[in-house]
């Protein structure tokens, strides 16, 4: 549910932006927001699912998600559905880490490369399954109807998850919770996006940039001081000791970083080709179709590759296929073949490689925290990457130069992840210690 609500949001960028006569920086705060209150979320749910169980946080988040989207449905201003995306980003970060780290605790070692894999499949799916399903809601309806799609599947999840989901589970003592730095990471995170948003504001950027700069240094220094200082800290500094997952966090930004992109791909298909919101929704099932591939095939191959060749072949693919999208003399029938690559590339990368590496480096009681860490850092890929697309885009005039300009960027970002890639090792799904 919260991958579909990631795929059915791109199509209705554009028809948000015409329904409420917002620019693209406005407009990319339905992710922004979203991105915000799942990444808090994420560290805060791996925590209490490690401290009592997997299965009331995974059916809270599940409900509080639900309840974003019915809020969103309802919503008659643009503001108040920035409210139901926080909503819907605190259920959305409690989700994944959750369902990952149950694969942890009751899946087979040797088994767990599928399982994960099958985890990137369900991404794979809803990818492929939202952009068509948003544009033909579209067609039909109007753009609040996209997110009551998320009811039915929520009551559906309740329903299985009361029946199927372990009772009794092993439980870790774990001291405090780390509340101080949840509120400084979500402070600092603000101060980025912000940022970002402003630095390539002609007018305001320049002169506000170096106040930014300053405000987040003293930010990070505020939450390794308290992260230092924590007995259970939301990003246990120690972890970064180990140089695999160290990289790891590092990929999955930007890992993150490329799935974050996808949402403004429908905006060059309006502004470059002409295509309405609704078609341009359909624009985008090559990108998804080559999504799922990606992911199961990254699933099937992480035993016998091992994450180290699977990141690299993913991170090159979604960069040159970002790169090709933003070529936009090929028209769009080389936009729809740029896509390709870049969601096999994409789903390469959700594919499980990440989470198996944090799977097996992570010490045992802290395995969701590790997990919910590798969703974290995603988040953060993809919370920069809509923060910076927007605002370059707009930058250059708002249209589909600017886009053009915005994609380079995200495809040499996507490049030196392949430099960071080299620094694993060949890794294979093994038992943690």
């Amino acid at each position: 549910m919260a991958a579909l609500d990631t795929a059915i949001i791109g199509p209705a960028i554009p028809a948000l932006r015409a329904a409420f006569g917002v620019d693209n920086r406005v407009v990319g705060l339905v992710m922004v927001v979203f991105i915000l209150f799942s990444l808090t979320s994420t560290a805060l749910m791996a925590n209490l699912s490690d401290r009592h169980g997997r299965r009331p946080v995974y059916l809270f988040s599940v409900g509080i998600f639900a309840a974003g989207s019915l809020l969103i449905a309802l919503s008659p201003s643009f503001w108040l559905i920035l409210v139901g995306r926080a909503m819907q980003g605190i259920g959305g970060g409690g989700i994944v880490p959750s369902a990952a780290a149950v694969i942890g605790d009751v899946v087979p070692v040797e088994q767990q490369g599928k399982a994960l894999g099958m985890l990137g499949a369900i991404y794979g799916m809803a990818f492929f399954l939202g952009p068509p399903l948003a544009a033909a809601v579209m067609i039909v309806s109007s753009w609040h109807w996209i997110f009551l799609l998320n009811l039915p599947i929520a009551a559906a999840i309740l329903f299985l998850g009361l029946r199927v989901l372990p009772r009794r589970e092993r439980r870790h003592e774990l001291p405090a919770l780390d509340l101080a730095g949840i509120v400084a990471v979500f402070g600092l995170l603000t101060l980025v996006v912000f940022g970002i948003t402003r630095v390539v504001d002609t007018f305001t950027g320049i002169a506000l940039w170096p106040y930014f700069l300053l405000a987040a240094a003293v930010a990070v220094i505020l939450v390794i001081r308290i992260e230092r200082r924590a007995a259970m800290p939301m990003i246990p500094l120690k972890l970064f000791r180990n140089r695999q997952l160290a990289l790891t966090y590092t990929l999955a930004t930007g890992g993150g970083f490329g799935m974050g992109s996808v949402v403004f791909l429908t905006s060059i298909a309006t502004f470059a080709y002409g295509l309405t919101p609704q078609a341009a929704g359909f624009a985008l099932l090559p990108l998804v179709a080559g999504s799922m591939v990606g992911s199961m095939a990254g699933g099937r191959l992480l035993n016998r590759l091992g994450s180290r060749t699977l990141l690299l072949v993913g991170f090159a693919l979604m960069g040159l296929g970002y790169a090709g999208a933003s070529v936009t003399q090929f028209g769009l029938p080389g936009f729809l073949v740029a896509t390709v690559p870049a969601g096999i590339g994409l789903g390469v990368i959700v594919g499980g490689a990440l989470r198996a590496i944090a799977m097996a480096e992570a010490p045992a009681q802290l395995r969701g925290t590790g997990q919910g860490l590798v969703n974290v850092f995603n988040g953060v890929g993809t919370l920069t990457s809509a923060a910076l697309i927007s605002a370059i885009a707009d930058f250059r005039g708002g249209g589909a130069a600017g886009f053009s300009v915005a994609y380079l960027v995200v495809a040499g970002v996507l490049g030196a992840m392949l430099l960071v890639a080299l620094g694993l090792r060949a890794h294979r799904p093994r038992a943690p210690a």
